[in-house]
This record gives structure tokens, sequence and C-alpha cells, in this order.
């Protein structure tokens, strides 16, 4: 009798144990997903990367500044261009090219995700990515550009993307940036741009969502003679792709010329209609399906 009564509490502690081990034996790191719509936010780099093994065409316009008057029908005449395609690698690595009308620039990147925001066995309040690019302008037009030859052309910009999904609705996040350009314009001109963004996501619906975007400038000479890039607008989401509408003081859409050559100012009309249009294509199927 008391030999069953010990087998019988043995086996009742060892179920026991099962028991309590159990959730932590299927507890699993969630990782979060959509901390903003796109892979820009507006002009600016998101903390978001196209998934793994899907190649993404974006299609970015800017019109002229509103300020231009009626004889351009306030800019709609006007019109500068980018054309990218953005892959990724892996659910951490992307690349990318792409080509601007504004000075016929060809731009390249690797943008690296170092930390993913999760929840879980692994739990890790925000994410971080590293962001390198290299640019090429090809219509020279000012003599100081030729002194130097092709090198003259080139401008590397270095950045740090942190960023936090609050709630399903909120999203927030601030990008460091160095940008380091081989050829100046003048004596007084600064090869060193430093800068700092401001970056949001508010959702609205499901599918509609408020952004804005602010860089400002450390360095003196380039904040004394160009202004911030401030920008506002709505991400639409329409399954296959990302329609994104803003309103912008700046011309550019690489970081090269939003952020150290923004030439308009908000308060004097400098105001630009502009739009990014996603589109994905998947490549290679992804199978990761550990997300939140």
């Amino acid at each position: 009798m008391i030999v069953m009564a010990t087998l019988w509490l043995s086996s009742s502690t060892i179920a026991q144990d099962l028991t309590d081990s159990l959730p932590a034996m299927e507890k699993k790191t969630d990782y979060v997903i959509s901390t903003f719509d796109g892979t820009r936010v507006i002009n600016g780099q998101s903390i978001e990367n196209p998934h793994a093994g899907t190649l993404q065409l974006l299609f970015s316009h800017r019109f002229g500044s509103v300020s231009t008057g009626i004889h351009t029908l306030y800019g709609l005449d006007q019109a500068n261009v980018r054309i990218g395609f953005d892959y990724g690698i892996s659910e951490r690595l992307a690349i990318g090219i792409g080509r601007s009308s504004q000075r016929e620039t060809y731009d390249s990147y690797l943008k690296f995700k170092l930390l993913r925001q999760s929840t879980g066995l692994k739990n890790m309040p925000v994410s971080l990515s590293l962001f390198a690019s290299a640019t090429a302008m090809t219509n020279i037009k000012n003599v100081l550009d030729t002194v130097s030859g092709f090198s003259s052309r080139l401008t590397y910009v270095y950045q740090m993307i942190l960023a936090r999904k609050f709630s399903k609705k909120l999203s927030l996040q601030l990008s460091p940036t160095l940008i380091y350009r081989n050829q100046i314009q003048s004596v007084n001109d600064e090869y060193y741009v430093y800068a700092l963004g401001f970056s949001g996501r508010y959702k609205l619906t499901k599918r509609f969502s408020l952004t804005a975007e602010y860089f400002y400038v450390f360095s003196k000479y380039t904040a004394a003679h160009y202004y911030n890039s401030a920008s506002v607008g709505i991400d639409i989401e329409t399954g296959g792709h990302v329609f994104q509408l803003h309103l912008t003081n700046s011309q550019g859409m690489i970081e090269q010329f939003f952020i150290a050559k923004t030439a308009d100012d908000w308060l004097k009309k400098g105001i630009r209609l502009g739009f990014n249009i996603s589109r994905n294509f998947t490549i290679v199927r992804n199978k990761n399906s550990n997300t939140w």
C-alpha cells in the first residue's frame, strides 16, 4: 500500500513538472511586421525591407513647386522622377539600385536589419537597420565638377534607422545620417553633412495611414543655405502595391538631394505634390511564418 502511494505521488509530481514546462517549450519568438507600409516613409528610407525573394519596383515622382504659379499650373507642368528596383536577399538584407532625373543620378544601396522588434521567447523593443548608399551624377554642368574627374561625381550616405511599432496604429522612427560628398561647390561648403531624421506613421484604417517626415541638418553651411526637408502624406495599400501621396518641400528623392539640397521653404509656398508607387514581384517563395 505504501509502495503504491509512493508511486502515485511520484507520477503526479512528474506529470505536474511536465505540465509546468509546456508553456516554456511552446513559447516562440514573434517578430513585429509592418512597422511602416512601404520601404520608404516619404522621401527617406523606412525600417522595412522587401521580403526575402521579393523584387520591388518603386516609381517616385515630384512635381514642381506651387510657388511657380499658374503658368506652370502650380508645378504640375514640371517633373522630377526616380525609378528603382529593391530586392530582399533575406529577411534582414536588401539591396537596391535606381536612377533619378535630377542631375541624371544613379544610386545603389545596401540595407541590413541588425535588430528586429519581437516579443515572446526573444523580447526586443526596437528594430535597427544599417543603411549605406553610393550615388553618381552623370549630368555635370558646373565647371567645378569637372576638375577631379569621375570621382568628383560620387556621394556616399551612411544611416542608422531606429524604429519601434508602439501599437497597431502608431510607429515612430529616428534616422541619424552622414552624407559625404567627394566634391563641394565652394571653399566654404562642407564635405560632411550631418542630419537627424524623424518619421512617423499613424494607421487610420486597414488600408489608409498618415505619415510625416522631417530631417534636421546640423552642418552649419548647409543649414544656412538650404532648408530642412519636411513632408506629410498618406499611404494607401491596394493589395499588390502601396500608393503614397504626399506634400514636400524637397525636389530630390535620394538622401544627397532631399537632406543636403532642399532649396524650397514651406512658409514661402515651396511645396510640391509627389507620389511613390511600389509593386512587388515574388521571385523566390518566402517560407518564414514566425511573424506578428
